[in-house]
């Protein structure tokens, strides 16, 4: 790739992630009717099972209107800096903060709850005890480099809990799938064959469970980064 071919393609990548940012501004008021409808026949208690794992300070990426905060252990949003959530949309944010404060959580909405890309945390190294991502990965543009980035702000031993729609066990899903990718990328940004649990599996993270429903299509991450790791770029 030439200079000019890499200036023209981070232009490209800046007007994308601006127009999916503004898209979710625009969706934001509606989000949680639409999304929940929808989740409560697809993947029903996934959220509850996944956010209980938490524990000590914990890091949610791409937190949408915050609808993991009622299930995280009240040890972690019980103080301000105990958890923190990040999203590059301010409308989500705007949801997730009158949330936080309608349930009665002990975080503070303008800091702990605050604008962040994904593929670059501004957050120290080592600095969260858990890291979580729910639904999101799949809408991220470079899903492995947002991984590498919850890796890296884990401590040794921390523990990183993903769940998301995946690439189908089964094969006639997983040409729907295909299909599906073909509009949805463009369009939307939205992938349907992503496998986060390859990345895991590939930088030695030690799984501590692991699940797939509705014929693989949701899968289930519980995975601890090793004491010993000091590499866990892409």
């Amino acid at each position: 790739m030439t200079s000019d071919d890499g200036v023209q393609h981070g232009r490209t990548e800046r007007g994308r992630a601006a127009r999916l940012r503004r898209r979710w501004d625009r969706e934001s008021a509606g989000y949680d009717r639409a999304f929940t409808a929808a989740e409560r026949r697809m993947f029903p208690g996934v959220r509850e099972r996944l956010c209980a794992l938490a524990e000590g300070r914990t890091l949610e990426v791409a937190v949408g209107t915050g609808l993991n905060l009622e299930h995280y252990p009240s040890a972690v949003t019980a103080r301000p800096g105990g958890f923190v959530g990040v999203d590059q949309s301010g409308g989500m944010l705007g949801v997730a903060r009158r949330r936080a404060d309608r349930l009665g959580l002990g975080i503070d909405p303008a800091s702990d709850l605050r604008r962040g890309d994904a593929q670059a945390l501004d957050l120290p190294d080592a600095s969260f005890d858990t890291a979580v991502c729910t639904f999101s990965l799949c809408g991220i543009a470079d899903e492995r480099t947002a991984l590498a980035e919850m890796a890296r702000v884990l401590r040794p031993g921390g523990l990183l809990l993903l769940a998301d729609h995946v690439a189908s066990s089964a094969w006639p899903l997983r040409a729907l799938q295909v299909l599906a990718d073909v509009v949805s990328v463009p369009l939307a940004g939205e992938h349907f064959r992503r496998r986060p649990m390859r990345w895991v599996l590939e930088r030695g993270l030690a799984v501590e469970e692991h699940a797939r429903t509705r014929a693989g299509v949701v899968e289930l991450v519980a995975a601890r980064v090793p004491a010993t790791m000091r590499d866990v770029s892409r």
